[in-house]
């Protein structure tokens, strides 16, 4: 249980750190993506961002 808290951690660090770069190329910014501003603040949900990484990452390790 410990590792996946870990993992998931881990992979929002690197995730929220590369966001500006992947936004460039379009991710972040695709249909299915929710951004508002509340209070100032800007939030982000990347839900088609988060399905087409992931069906990226396992379509690459499942050729490899």
């Amino acid at each position: 249980m410990f590792r996946w808290l870990v993992t998931i951690f881990l992979a929002l660090v690197v995730f929220s750190s590369i966001l500006p770069w992947l936004e460039k190329l379009g991710i972040g910014q695709l249909p299915g993506d929710v951004r508002f501003t509340l209070f100032g603040k800007k939030f982000s949900f990347p839900f088609a961002s988060t399905i087409l990484i992931s069906t990226v990452l396992f379509l690459i390790a499942r050729f490899i």
